[in-house]
């Protein structure tokens, strides 16, 4: 369902990861790494020719400290620091990397400023779905596809409704 070799929709498998850790109330935020050139025409760039990648953060004790460790299995098959995820997918400097609430959805077209990004909403969580079917709804490419694969779509919100509902975390 999370489709982790897929190099796109990462916001999408961030939100839908945020979502489970919400309804089996775990708390999260979500790390962002933007590349210099995207956020302000400077220089610096990301893999694959992202202008971003995001994904959950878990605030984690380690050792007897309390860190900001990174859950992204695009990249990694463990829990990496901030500092470190936001390295490995920043390909030359200069990258820019923050966190925000787990609600957060994603920022919006036009200037990125701390108050002007888009929460979790009903919205967003059709797109989120969209994404976990491979579809980006949003593309003009993506709102064709979302028309002809509606069973593909309405299989992966029942698959996903499932994941809610069994918290691998209660005992």
């Amino acid at each position: 369902m999370f489709h982790w070799n897929d190099i796109h929709n990462c916001e999408d498998r961030a939100e839908a990861i945020a979502i489970l850790l919400t309804q089996w109330q775990i708390p999260h935020f979500k790390a962002w790494v933007f590349s210099g050139y995207f956020l302000n025409r400077n220089m610096g760039s990301l893999k694959n020719k992202w202008n971003y990648h995001v994904a959950v953060m878990l605030p984690t004790l380690v050792g007897t400290e309390l860190s900001a460790m990174v859950l992204d299995p695009t990249h990694s098959a463990t829990l990496v620091s901030v500092e470190d995820w936001a390295n490995e997918v920043t390909l030359d400097a200069q990258s820019h990397h923050l966190v925000k609430q787990g609600h957060v959805y994603i920022f919006p077209v036009g200037p990125i400023r701390n108050e002007n990004w888009h929460h979790r909403n009903r919205q967003n969580y059709k797109w989120t779905m969209q994404g976990l079917a491979g579809i980006n709804g949003v593309s003009t490419k993506g709102k064709a596809a979302v028309t002809f694969n509606k069973f593909k779509i309405a299989r992966t919100i029942k698959a996903f409704q499932v994941l809610q509902r069994n918290n691998p975390f209660s005992f």
